[in-house]
Formats: structure tokens, sequence, C-alpha cells
């Protein structure tokens, strides 16, 4: 025992030394061990965020674990938006682990970046960095009217909402007024149009409101009794001038005619109209007991346009209701007002043109994709439609889109099919999707779909070689795998045809054995060109067999006249010979008629149209088409009520080849020849330098008729139209 200290002393010494050891209270004071690694871990060093868009958030955990024997305090720093944690232990044990959950809900666009730092009682830090990316939402597709579609943050995808029952909406229809939703459709009252005049026609346009045409001829009651209009009492009738004609007799020496509005046979006197006047022949009129006529003449035309000599790739017209016509090619500018004294040249290109609403409505004008309606004699812009901006969704599956074709389905109903590249592909595909689109008539979608089907899946560039629509408003496309890779295409076989609502609802569809063409339409028939059955409309199965292919036939509401059998419209095929025209009975598909040319003579093209043309003071519908006696061509018109001939003219020109297309205006006949591509190919002629001609005949004018011809008529509107057709 050390001198001078007690044993108490010693006692109170190393109770001392005890406490300090217990408490650390007699250690010195040391500095925070700063930067030093804490025992507490996160589970891994970093938490990247998937991309997310701006209002959405994301969630991820994980987890704080001690690696000591002891645990700890830790104080956590709490990040900033837009990353927060929840969960963040105040201490953690030995051998336990807590689950903290990360948040990443950014307001704006941008990448970000934070660290979430935690420190215990010794100032030892554990961090976790924390990035993400922030992206604004990507645009939704233009709604139609009575919906909306709304980006969902949580569902990362637009959904689209039908507005409330109420709701003012937009019909894109100027004959429509005082509209509302009414479960997802735009509807309202009908605009009442009378301008108080009986003798005129009084209808309203989807795009101009209110007109007031001509009203149809007032009918006669009976062979003596002609029709007249008064502007007050509507139609009237009155007894026929004397010495017209009313019957079958009608020679030089016993003739039925009108006296006194009774049908009577006379002799009648010189002068008297003895036989009607053709496109080509003036009337013959009695002199004695002989009806002489002045001779025939070639018909002439009155204005040439030869695309070749102006290097212009246009092979394809169309004659508006004035008779002005319109050039157009593949991706070509097309001329507007050809024929008149101050053509307008488009300033940029189109894939094709068509018809609408008095309007010139052209494909991928002015870039693909787009749909363009524009005034015919400026060539104005009215309103454009371009599929990508409008849907962003189907942008995005496609690498590029275009359109395939165009149908009028009523006055504010427009089908527009486009093409497209699937996303990640080019042109060097044989692969296509294909969206079908149904627009208003100011250009609004009404609505979009994707066409799906086994045959469409095949990567053999399948096509729509047909499209039409009744007057319903119904949607008819005809899609075949094509024999070649680029345009001109041809069609192969089998054929799929689809049939769709107007409003574009899938209806039915079916496969057929033969290659794709076009389609035709009268009552409840539907005619696809390589076939012999006609189709019902209604579910897609055959009616009759005809002992022909319908080609591209022509209809009245009573009679069917399909193409000449074996005639062409490819300037490489030689014809066989094609001597007669049938007629068949709508829609029983009887027998009506046969037509047959004089020996020697046969059709050469399979284009037919309808015309009205003058007999009698009244007008006859008639089947035009053009045969041949050698090389020269003649213009055929036959009866279409009973298939007698009315007249043939020979047409006073040096052919290059036979008459490829040709369009009916009033008073007028606008015929192209010399392309040089195929013409029952899509497009058809594509990449010819045609030469165009329009021959005067006064009198002839477009028949109105459910199918007057290939492309519908003038306008290639591809729409059966409903008026009944004149005699």
């Amino acid at each position: 025992m050390a001198r001078g200290t007690t044993v108490d002393g010693w006692g109170r010494v190393l109770a001392a030394m005890l406490l300090c050891g217990l408490l650390g209270a007699c250690r010195e004071e040391q500095p925070p061990l700063v930067g030093s690694s804490s025992q507490v871990r996160f589970s891994q060093e970093a938490l990247a965020f998937p991309a997310t868009y701006v209002g959405a958030s994301r969630e991820a955990s994980v987890r704080v674990v001690s690696a000591g024997r002891s645990g700890g305090r830790v104080a956590w720093n709490g990040v900033q938006g837009p990353f927060s944690a929840e969960g963040l232990p105040p201490e953690v044990r030995p051998s336990e682990e807590a689950t903290v959950k990360v948040r990443f809900a950014p307001s704006a666009e941008g990448a970000f970046s934070a660290t979430l730092v935690g420190t215990d009682e010794a100032g030892r830090t554990v961090t976790l960095e924390l990035s993400g990316e922030a992206r604004l939402a990507p645009p939704c597709p233009m709604p139609s009217a009575c919906h909306r579609f709304r980006f969902d943050s949580g569902r990362e995808e637009c959904v689209e909402e039908v507005l409330e029952d109420g709701t003012g909406c937009d019909p894109g229809n100027a004959c429509v007024l005082d509209a509302v939703c009414q479960q997802g459709r735009c509807k309202g009252r009908e605009r009442v149009c009378d301008d108080g005049n009986a003798c005129t026609t009084d209808v309203c346009s989807p795009l101009d409101g209110c007109q007031s045409v001509p009203a149809p001829p007032c009918p006669g009651d009976g062979a003596c009794q002609e029709g007249w209009c008064d502007p007050t009492r509507g139609c009237q009738s009155r007894p026929a001038r004397n010495g017209t004609f009313c019957g079958e007799a009608r020679g030089c020496d016993l003739a039925d005619v009108c006296v006194e509005g009774t049908c009577v046979k006379r002799d009648p006197p010189d002068n008297f109209v003895c036989a009607p006047a053709s496109p080509c022949q003036g009337e013959g009129r009695c002199r004695g007991s002989v009806c002489e006529r002045p001779p025939a003449r070639p018909l002439v035309p009155d204005w040439t346009y030869d695309a070749a000599a102006q290097e212009q790739k246009l092979h394809d017209l169309l004659v508006g209701p004035g008779g002005d016509v319109t050039l157009a090619g593949f991706f070509e500018k097309p001329v507007l007002d050809a024929a008149g004294d101050a053509p307008v040249q488009a300033q940029v290109t189109g894939r094709r043109c068509m018809l609408w609403n008095e309007r010139l409505l052209c494909m991928d004008l002015p870039q693909q994709g787009t749909v363009s309606l524009m005034e015919r004699a400026t060539a104005a812009p009215r309103w454009s439609f371009t599929l990508g901006r409008a849907r962003p969704d189907i942008a995005r599956q496609s690498s590029t889109l275009f359109m395939a074709r165009l149908a009028v389905m009523a006055p504010d109903r427009l089908a527009a099919l486009f093409e497209a590249y699937p996303a990640g592909q080019d042109s060097r595909t044989q692969c296509r999707l294909y969206y079908l689109v149904v627009l208003d008539a100011a250009g609004g979608l009404v609505s979009a779909q994707l066409l799906e089907d086994p045959l469409l899946s095949e990567c053999n560039h399948p096509h729509p070689f047909g499209l039409a629509s009744d007057p319903a408003g119904d949607l008819y496309v005809t899609f075949s795998p094509t024999v070649n890779p680029g345009a001109p295409l041809r069609a192969g076989a089998p054929t799929l045809v689809m049939a769709f609502s107007s409003d574009g609802v899938p209806r039915w569809r079916r496969t057929l054995p033969f290659p794709g063409g076009e389609l035709g339409l009268v009552r409840g028939l539907l005619m696809p060109e390589g076939g012999t059955q006609p189709l019902r409309t209604s579910d897609g199965e055959p009616v009759g067999t005809l002992p022909l292919k319908l080609g591209r036939a022509v209809a009245t509401h009573e009679v069917l006249v399909p193409s000449p059998a074996g005639a062409t419209v490819n300037p490489d095929v030689v014809p066989p010979e094609s001597p007669r025209l049938e007629g068949y009975a709508v829609p029983g598909l009887e027998p009506e008629w046969t037509y047959q040319l004089p020996a020697g003579m046969s059709f050469v093209s399979k284009e037919l149209r309808l015309g009205a043309w003058p007999e009698g003071g009244v007008k006859r519908t008639m089947v035009l088409g053009f045969a041949a006696e050698g090389r020269q061509p003649v213009l055929v018109g036959v009866r279409a009520r009973d298939g007698s001939e009315a007249f043939r003219c020979e047409l006073g020109y040096t052919p290059r080849t036979i008459p490829q297309l040709f369009e009916l205006g009033p008073g007028s006949l606008t015929m192209m020849d010399g392309a040089t591509s195929c013409g029952e190919c899509d497009p058809p002629f594509s990449e010819s330098r045609a030469r165009f001609q329009r021959f005067t005949l006064p009198g002839l004018e477009p028949a109105e008729a459910p199918w007057p011809g290939t492309f519908g008529g003038p306008g290639h509107d591809h729409h059966e139209d409903p008026v009944r057709a004149a005699p």
C-alpha cells in the first residue's frame, strides 16, 4: 500500500475510475469523425428511376441495415422535390432492417438528381444517390365530336371519354342546327331550306348551307301531255304541241303524233322529224315518203392537252358539274380548269384527286398523310386533315403515313383509307398497315381504326384495289396481295371484301378466289370487277351468276351492264373480239337484252359510262362505250332501257392507244389516251404522260343513275347515287 494512501482513499479512486470508464465522463473532448463510414448501410448505393411523365409518379423501395454489432440513431437530411422518402428509421438496431419508400414525382420536364444522406451519432454518413428523367406527356389524339382524349398519368396513356349528353358540339355540317351530344354522337335539328319558288330544288350543302338549283323537268301526264312548272303551284300539265312524236311509228307515211293532246296515227307532213339527232348527225326530216338526214360527220376534239409535250406525268381527269376539267397524276401538281381560258396549276403535288361537295379533294396534298379540300377554279384551300397530327398514337405506330384511297360516303361523310409502313421499317418493306378514317364535311375526325385481318398481316404489299359506298353511306373495300413491289400495283388473289357502317363500324367480311379490282354498287348489289357473282351488301353472300365478268359495270336502277367481254384499258393488251353488250335486270339479274355490233366491229375499251341524250323531247339514258373497226375509235350509244342502238359516231383524230378513260360533262365528253402503264392497276396509268381531248356534244349530259361508271361517274367519288335514273 502506497504511503499516504488509506484504504478508503483507494476505494474512492477505484470508484472514480470505474465511473469514468463506464460513462466516458473522464475522457477528453474529441472532434467528430466527419466523412467516416457508418455501420448503417443502404441495400444499394444508387436508385435510378425510369423515365416518368410530368404529373405522374414512380415509387421504389430500398432497405436500411446495420452492419455493426450495436445499433445507433441516425439523422436524415430529407431530400427535396421531385424526390421524397417515407419510412426513414430514426434508429437502426443490429440484425434488423427497415424498408424505405422513395418516390419520384416530377412537375416539370428535365433530368433530376439528389442525394439522400443519413448521419449517425458518431458523425459518420450513409448515402443513396437518386436520379430520374421527366418527360412531357405525349400529345393525345384529336377528339371527334362528343369525345375527348386526356392523358392519364397513372396509366401513362391517352384515354377516350364520352362527353355528357347535352354538351354543345360541332357536327361538321352546315345543315345541322343546335347540335348537342347524345350518347356520344353529335345530333341536332335539320336546317330547312325553302326559297319560295316551286320550280327550284332547295338543297342544303354541308359546307355552304342552303342553296337552290333548277328542279328536274316536270313529268308529262300521258303520251301527249307535257309537264311545265308554275313557280307558285309547282308542276302542271298541258297538251303537247301538235305533231309531237308520241309512239313507235315514226315513218314518213305513217307516224304516231299528238293532235290536241291525244296520240293518233297520221300521215306526217313534209319536214316532220322522222329520226332523232345523234351527236354526229342531225335529225332526219320527211320529204315525201323519205326520211332525209344530213351525212354523219366525225367527232373532232375542240381542246387537246398533251402531257407528254408538257413533260408532265398526268394520267387522270375529272370533269366538274360546270364542265371544268381537272388533270391529275401520281404525285404531280394538278392542273385546274385545264380546258378553260386560264388554267391554274397547283403549287404542290398530290397523289390522286376527286370531287366532293363541288370542290376538289386531293390525297397527300401538300404532304403525305394529308387530305386537302380546295376550290376547283383557284386551288384556294378550304381545309386539310393530317392523320399524324390528329392521331399521334397512330403516327407512333408507323414510320411513314400516306393515302391509299378516298370514297364519298355521304355529303357529310368521307372515307379516307391511309396506308403506312410499320414503325422501324422503310419503303423497302412489303409489310403494310391500313387505317380507315371517317371525316365530316368540314374535315373533322369522326372515327379512325386499324384494319386487321390475316390477309393484311402478310408482307406481300396487300393493297385496297376497290372502294365504294352505297346510298346509306355504308362502305365496302377490297384488299388483295400484289404481284409486283412498285406502283402501279397489280392485284393477285385472293380478294378480301370488308364492309363498314357510315361511322366506320365493321359489318362483315368475305374472301373471294380471284384478284382484286374496282367495285360498283346498285340496289343492294356489290359488283367486284373480277367476279361473275354480285354480292349482297347486307351480308356479302353471292346473288346469281353471270356468264361473263362484271368488269367495270354501269347500272341504272333497272338494268346492270357489265363491261364488254374481253375489252381492256391496258395499252399493252390487244383485246379479243368483243362485239356485244348485255343488260341484266336488277336486282334479279335476269337477262334483259343483248346489243350486237355490226360485223367486223368490236368493243375495244372496258370503260363504260351512262349518259343522257334527248330523243323526242325526252332525256334517254344511254350506255356509252368505244368500239372500233380497225384502229379508228367509234363512240357507241345504246339505250339502257332496251339495248337498241341510238347512234354510232366515228371519232376524227389519230389514236395513240385505245380510249383509256373518259368522263361526261354538260354537253361534252372528255377522253384520255396515250397512257403507257397499267390501267387495271393502282393507281391506274401511274407515271404516264397521257393525252386529253374534249369533244363538244350539245345535249349530252351525265346520267342521273346509281352507278354511271367505274369511278362513280364524273368525280371518281365511288358513291352509289340514290337518284332515280332517266328513262
